[in-house]
């Protein structure tokens, strides 16, 4: 069995960087990829893409809630 002590630098290094590249793929894998949308979804989705939508400014929610803003 090999130890850390048993290895070189550049082989350590090798090791530190697919452990973090592997550890980062599953961090940031997208859990939904390759689902699809069901289709009552996808006419909410685009009911709401067509149909204006009311916006607040953040400054007047805060003041609505008594936030410092």
């Amino acid at each position: 069995m090999t130890t850390v002590s048993d290895l070189s630098i550049d082989e350590f290094k090798t090791i530190i960087r697919e452990v973090v590249l592997q550890t980062m793929g599953e961090l940031l894998a997208d859990p939904d990829q390759n689902l699809e949308l069901q289709d009552h979804v996808i006419a909410r989705l685009e009911t709401a893409l067509r149909e204006p939508q009311q916006t607040y400014a953040a400054e007047d929610v805060a003041n609505e809630l008594g936030l410092d803003w």
